[in-house]
């Protein structure tokens, strides 16, 4: 073989190489880009981890949005936020189950205001963080669904006084909180703010834009109440639009029965609600209990305001879950405690448990699995999630489990 035929072989063969290695780069590239930005990330198999709180199985949306507004997905500070919403927050976690069952009952009645007045859907679980669907009263003195303090309920036409406080009249205050949401955005332009702003106030948020020079909930500073709003918000929406991604059983398929009422409107004095409830056929505790906005026994109305009293048509049926939603609740530091508390209160009293597990269940496994896993015993995994006599963990649960391992 002659010099010019072997130099040419070898000219072949480290052009082969070169082939060979742009190739490479080139699939690696292709490969980073599409993980990046064209397909959604997988499930994370690790865990993610937050002092002493542990979530296994779990990882944020890859697309997440605020009334069609998207959400910054390439900053860290906001991932770190979003995390700690997400997986951190132990209410939802031990409360699911009321959760979903209030918006069965509840968002049948929002959805239609929300629309009616022009309002984003999203903000429906506005009323999930503020009360978790219920007629509670803070101690700063917001009250209802929608937490509203007596100067912005005045503000948006709501009566508030002694014998009247239609801040707890659902479809009322839906009304006045859809009238503020939409203040805060003809200000804003932006309904991510209007969200803020609901909580911190429009001039609250316009003075902090204004000092720090952006126009980006994002980028704001601002106290931890305000700058966790938003991302709370995401993380209910998220909960109860698709459950199953924090493991949860979809629990949403089926609305709540509603309710068919008989309506009295009036625009003169009721003297004596009892005298009222016997005309009507009923009582004063089921007024009350439909319509728990009347505080006092009489409404004297000497402007000749418009009213209307809901009974149910159906006397006989069960009310009480809807009861107890209306009923009025005052929460106090003592109650936030006993919420928070409320997980660990079924574990020994005598020892506090160092880590909270919510472990997602991929595959159906035998219970007796996770627990040499975790190192705890079958006994306390059923007594901790009240599975009876069940020996199997099941697709799609979400199970809480008490780890003391160091």
């Amino acid at each position: 073989m002659t010099g010019s035929e072997i130099n040419f072989i070898e000219r072949i063969k480290n052009n082969k190489i070169v082939l060979a290695i742009l190739f490479l780069v080139l699939y690696v590239a292709a490969y980073v880009y599409l993980r990046i930005y064209i397909y959604e990330p997988s499930a994370n198999k690790v865990s993610y981890k937050n002092n002493n709180f542990y979530v296994f199985g779990l990882n944020i949306p890859a697309h997440l949005d605020f009334c069609g507004e998207k959400i910054p997905s390439n900053d860290m500070g906001i991932k770190k936020d979003l995390e700690k919403e997400f997986f951190n927050d132990t209410y939802w976690k031990a409360h699911s189950t009321i959760l979903f069952n209030r918006a069965q009952r509840w968002f049948p009645v929002i959805e239609p205001i929300l629309k009616e007045e022009g309002v984003p859907n999203d903000f429906k679980y506005l009323a999930v963080i503020e009360s978790h669907l219920s007629n509670v009263t803070s101690p700063a003195g917001a009250s209802g669904f929608w937490q509203l303090v007596p100067s912005s309920a005045y503000g948006y036409g709501l009566e508030v006084s002694s014998s009247i406080d239609e801040r707890y009249n659902v479809e009322k205050a839906t009304h006045a909180a859809c009238a503020h949401i939409k203040d805060a955005y003809a200000v804003f332009k932006n309904w991510t703010l209007a969200a803020a702003a609901y909580n911190r106030g429009i001039g609250g948020i316009q003075n902090a834009l204004k000092t720090q020079n952006t126009d980006n909930y994002y980028d704001l500073m601002l106290n931890s109440e305000t700058g966790s709003f938003v991302y709370r918000l995401l993380a209910f929406k998220t909960l109860l639009s698709s459950p199953s991604h924090f493991g949860i059983k979809n629990r949403l398929g089926k609305r709540g029965q509603k309710i068919n009422f008989k309506s009295f409107k009036f625009d003169s004095s009721i003297t004596s609600l009892s005298h009222f409830a016997k005309h009507i056929g009923t009582t004063v505790k089921t007024i009350k209990a439909f319509n728990p906005w009347i505080l006092g026994n009489d409404i004297l109305n000497p402007a000749k305001k418009k009213y209307e009293i809901k009974i149910p048509k159906n006397s006989k049926a069960d009310y009480s879950a809807y009861m107890a939603d209306l009923s009025h609740e005052l929460i106090t530091e003592e109650a936030d405690a006993a919420s928070s508390l409320s997980t660990a209160a079924v574990t020994d009293t005598s020892h506090v448990p160092e880590k909270v597990i919510y472990y997602a269940v991929k595959v159906d496994e035998p219970l007796s699995n996770l627990a040499t896993f975790f190192k705890i015993s079958v006994d306390d995994l059923k007594k901790w999630n009240n599975l009876g006599d069940n020996t199997n963990a099941v697709r799609g649960q979400t199970l809480t489990i008490y780890y003391n391992k160091k």
